[in-house]
C-alpha cells in the first residue's frame, strides 16, 4: 500500500493501492512514513508518487458509505493529513503520475511543488459535480495554493486540467513525459534538500498559519 525508500537525500513515498483513495489504513500508513521522514537528521526532501494511471482519487467513498457514523471523524483525519504535509519540516514535491482528483488533488496542493505527467491524467476538483462541498480547511488550502481566479474556476466548475493547462494556471511547477515525471520530481526535490528543514517548516507554517488553523478546526 505504501512504500518509502531513500534516493540520496530524497525520500520517495510511493502510493500503491489502486486509486490510492484515503482509506483510514492508507492515511495511517502515510503517517508512519512521514514519522520516519521527520526523524531523519541532515539534508532531506520528500517526493510522493502513485502507481499506474492514478496519483490519488481522494476520499474513500465506499468506506464512507459503510461508515456514515464516522463521517466527521474521517474528514478530520483527511484534513490532518493535509496539515501534516503543509507543516512537514522538509521540502516536498508531488510527482503526479496520473489522475489527481478531489482529495488527491488537494493532497498535491499540500506539497511545495508538483510535477505532472503530460500524456495522461487530469488535475480536478469535481466536488461540485458530485454534490459535495469542501470543508473550511479544504477551501482554505485550495485558495492559499492557487490564485483566486484559478481556485474559483477549479472549485465551481470542476474543470479537468491537463498537464499543460495546469502548468499555465500555476497549479503545477513542471510537466514531463510518463517516464520522466519521477526523475523530474527527484531532481527538483534534490535541489531543495540542502535547505534547513526546520527553517523550511517554520517558514511554511508561518506562511500558511491561517490555512493550518482551518485544517485543524471544525469540518462543518
Amino acid at each position: 500500500m505504501i512504500d518509502l525508500k531513500r534516493d540520496g537525500d530524497v525520500f520517495v513515498l510511493r502510493f500503491d493501492a489502486g486509486e490510492n483513495r484515503f482509506h483510514p489504513d492508507f492515511i495511517d500508513a502515510v503517517g508512519v512514513a512521514l514519522d520516519e521522514v521527520e526523524r531523519t537528521e541532515g539534508p532531506g526532501a520528500l517526493v510522493t508518487v502513485g502507481t499506474g494511471k492514478f496519483y490519488s482519487n481522494g476520499l474513500d467513498l465506499e468506506w464512507l458509505g459503510a461508515n456514515r457514523d464516522r463521517f466527521e471523524e474521517y474528514l478530520r483525519t483527511v484534513n490532518a493529513l493535509y496539515a501534516r504535509f503543509l507543516s512537514l519540516p522538509v521540502p516536498t514535491v508531488a510527482a503526479l503520475n496520473g489522475h489527481a482528483f478531489a482529495g488527491g488533488a488537494m493532497l498535491a496542493l499540500a506539497h511545495d511543488f508538483a510535477v505532472m505527467r503530460t500524456d495522461r491524467g487530469y488535475f480536478c476538483l469535481p466536488e461540485v459535480d458530485l454534490g459535495m462541498s469542501f470543508t473550511p480547511g479544504m477551501s482554505a488550502l485550495i485558495q492559499a495554493r492557487l490564485t483566486a481566479p484559478v481556485a474559483h474556476e477549479a472549485m465551481l466548475t470542476g474543470r479537468r486540467y491537463t498537464a499543460a493547462e495546469a502548468q499555465a494556471a500555476g497549479i503545477v511547477a513542471r510537466t514531463a513525459a510518463e517516464d520522466q515525471v519521477l526523475p523530474a520530481a527527484l531532481e527538483l526535490a534534490a535541489s531543495l534538500a540542502p535547505k534547513d528543514g526546520k527553517v523550511v517548516g517554520k517558514i511554511r507554517t508561518d506562511m500558511y498559519a491561517g490555512t493550518l488553523a482551518a485544517l485543524r478546526g471544525p469540518v462543518f
